[in-house]
């Protein structure tokens, strides 16, 4: 068995995460790449919408180049995970993706920004989230250790929920004043800060063992643990079906708040803080329905109220009861609840899956785990995007609401398998 170092054995004993600068380092690059995402997340699709002019199904695309890598490099990722020390990894992640985002405004002044070219971006920040956020969740739990995991996964999901209520007001003030390019650039730099801070973590892993094993197999042994495991079978089923709606919905949702409902990017981006009332809302609420429903029951609660945000989306209109305003209002409603949805089911579904997971297993589980539930989100972007365009986009997101209140139903009936909390 390989001894920890002092430093190392310090900070896993700590009882709260907060008192180890470690963790206190790891939770700020955290914030900082969560904030940035807001930015992305809206500049990226409003780039290609207002300034590339995009259809739906070229939106669609978008959506699902930045989750191909899942599917790609899904599987790779974890066997990097369990033979390698996850920090560098997370450096060089950061690193990559803080070049691609730069590329957006050079590209811009150079007057060579394409669609295809924020399809290339698109696709580097879903290897670097592939990659970097999965070294980042097995880091994570060799911080804090696994008693740990929820009060930080809570943390964590508070600064979420501070990212997505200030967030996307800053995004759509940046977008709106400086214009989406560079908008972009101001994530970049938010990366070369994480950067720099990551750096300063003093903690070291113990080096993985050297395995004579070959990677494929590994890949196999991993797959085949989650199949063979009926809770983590269940969730990636339950969750894969998740994923696959809300893709659906982020292909699409700018097209309905710009084109549709005819909101301008600050606009949009006020309404979109909501969402972190919402994540707010569930990260305050998480630990409280799991003493009184179970892991089981705040599970299902957060698909309920996803579902019911998804629902209620495409009811939005540009003109609801004679004001503009009233369709804005519905907008924002839906997207707390979708976001609050997200964050019930999420958390405690970390957690669980962590904690039912040996050691030795964790970098390959969480890595098959991302493959077979984020690699159906392609699936649920390109649909949305052909629906959109053969259709209505209002109709796709009917679509959308109506699956997803099928699957909360089917996973109240059917159930999810029992666990000790």
């Amino acid at each position: 068995m390989q001894r920890l170092s002092p430093e190392l054995a310090v900070t896993q004993a700590v009882p709260n995460p907060l008192r180890s600068p470690d963790f206190r380092r790891l939770w700020f690059s955290n914030a900082l790449t969560n904030f940035g995402a807001q930015i992305t997340m809206l500049a990226l699709p409003i780039c290609a919408a207002l300034m590339l002019h995009a259809t739906p199904a070229q939106m669609g695309a978008l959506a699902a180049l930045e989750t191909i890598p899942f599917l790609l490099f899904g599987l790779p990722a974890g066997v990097l995970l369990d033979r390698s020390r996850r920090l560098p990894i997370m450096l060089c992640s950061d690193l990559m993706v803080a070049l691609a985002l730069t590329s957006v405004p050079l590209a811009w002044w150079s007057g060579i920004l394409s669609i295809h070219w924020l399809y290339a971006v698109g696709f580097v920040i879903g290897t670097g989230y592939v990659v970097g956020g999965g070294a980042e969740q097995v880091f994570l739990t060799f911080l804090v250790g696994r008693d740990g995991l929820v009060d930080a996964q809570a943390r964590f999901a508070s600064t979420e929920s501070a990212s997505r209520l200030l967030g996307p007001g800053m995004a759509g003030a940046l977008v709106q004043v400086l214009g989406a390019p560079l908008a972009v650039l101001c994530n970049a730099a938010g990366f070369a800060v994480s950067l720099w801070n990551l750096r300063r973590i003093r903690a070291r892993e113990p080096r993985p063992p050297v395995k004579d094993t070959h990677p494929g197999r590994e890949m196999l042994d991993g797959l085949m643990f989650v199949w063979r495991h009926p809770v983590l079978r269940k969730l990636a089923w339950v969750s894969g079906g998740w994923h696959l709606l809300f893709y659906a919905f982020m292909a699409l949702q700018v097209l309905f708040a710009t084109r549709v409902l005819g909101m301008a990017p600050g606009i949009m981006g006020t309404a979109q803080m909501m969402g972190g009332l919402g994540v707010l809302a569930g990260s305050l609420l998480v630990k409280r329905l799991s003493v009184r429903l179970g892991t089981d029951g705040t599970l299902k609660a957060g698909l309920f109220s996803s579902a019911l945000g998804l629902v209620l989306l495409p009811c939005a209109g540009p003109a609801m009861f004679g004001s503009a305003i009233a369709g804005i209002a519905v907008f924002a409603i839906a997207i707390f609840w979708i976001d609050c949805g997200a964050t019930l089911f999420f958390i405690p579904y970390g957690a669980l899956r962590q904690r039912v997971t040996p050691d030795p297993l964790l970098g390959r589980m969480v890595a098959t785990m991302r493959f077979l539930t984020v690699a159906m989100a392609p699936l649920g972007a390109m649909a949305a995007g052909w629906l959109a365009q053969e259709i209505s986009v209002r109709t796709a997101l009917i679509c959308v609401g109506a699956a997803a209140a099928a699957l909360s139903i089917a996973v109240a009936v059917s159930g999810l398998p029992q666990v000790k909390d």
